[in-house]
């Protein structure tokens, strides 16, 4: 009991302590700071790989803004900076993909499949609808059973 009191009093007492404050940007300069992160949202966390390294925390987001820092404050724009991190990385390094010859299939691919997804649609709407169109008449055999089964069942309703 005494255990849990003394807990409960180091929670309490250093509960205001814990208050996290807002974190500085990293460069001093908002500029510098903004054109960091416009180029950080371009380009893709390798560890995350759903994330951009703005939105990473991991260990190598961090290290590639920092890069991304370094290579700003030596005057390299944009362009330059998600050049480099392509050839340094590769294609998958971009969040969002070029649109050039070998990623044609990422941008052109859901609506190639949008439009093959209409057309099954289509044709078989298409096939049932003339299935239904082409329903042969009952033969005056068929009816002569079909009424003779409907007599059966009325009959059978009356009894009851």
């Amino acid at each position: 009991m005494i255990k849990k009191i003394i807990v409960l009093l180091m929670v309490f007492v250093s509960a205001p302590l814990l208050v996290a404050g807002e974190a500085e940007p990293v460069a001093k300069d908002p500029v510098l700071e903004a054109k960091v992160m416009s180029i950080s949202d371009e380009l893709r966390c390798l560890v995350c790989q759903n994330q951009t390294i703005a939105d990473s925390d991991a260990p190598l987001a961090v290290d590639l803004r920092r890069e991304v820092r370094d290579m700003v404050k030596q005057g390299m724009d944009k362009e330059q900076v998600v050049s480099f991190m392509e050839e340094r990385y590769g294609d998958f390094v971009r969040y969002r993909p070029a649109f050039k010859a070998s990623t044609i299939l990422l941008w052109i691919g859901p609506l190639l499949l949008f439009v093959m997804a209409l057309g099954v649609l289509y044709f078989n709407l298409l096939r049932k609808r003339k299935s239904v169109d082409e329903t042969t008449p009952l033969s005056d055999e068929d009816k002569v059973r079909i009424s003779a089964l409907l007599k059966k069942e009325n009959a059978g309703e009356d009894k009851a």
